[in-house]
């Protein structure tokens, strides 16, 4: 039960929430605030918010910078984990730390910085935690 204590929260939403078409060029808005990461990219109309007590300093101390990876690396790797990570959410393994889904879904460009940070926050999570998720191997 020590781990209810430090249960680290995704809060994961990749969200249409806009409309309107704008332009594919425009950057993603990146906001931190406590240990909350905010990615939002308003011409892709997806959002992220990692709310995580340890992420931030580990991102900052482990995390490969952005551009080391390909987006096609990302995906692949994304997509795996966040299938296993919704399968442990559905089956109720661990339930301390799968306390919702990731809508993360195949063919949909997400951009390179929601995949970056959701990369990261999947190999974060894997190898604080101690737990396995998909077939690749999280290395920080």
């Amino acid at each position: 039960m020590k781990y209810i204590v430090s249960i680290f929260i995704l809060l994961f939403a990749l969200l249409s929430c806009k409309s309107s078409i704008q332009k594919k060029d425009k950057p993603a808005n990146l906001t931190t605030q406590n240990d909350t990461i905010r990615i939002a990219n308003d011409s892709l109309e997806y959002e992220v918010i990692i709310i995580d007590g340890g992420f931030n300093s580990w991102l900052v101390q482990y995390g490969k910078p952005r551009g080391y990876y390909s987006q096609s690396y990302l995906e692949a790797r994304n997509l795996d984990w966040v299938n296993a990570w919704n399968q442990n959410f559905y089956s109720a393994r661990h339930r301390d730390f799968f306390i919702s889904t990731i809508d993360y879904q195949y063919g949909i460009n997400y951009g390179y910085e929601v995949n970056y940070l959701l990369y990261n926050y999947l190999v974060y999570f894997q190898t604080t935690n101690k737990i396995k998720l998909g077939s690749f191997v999280a290395r920080p």
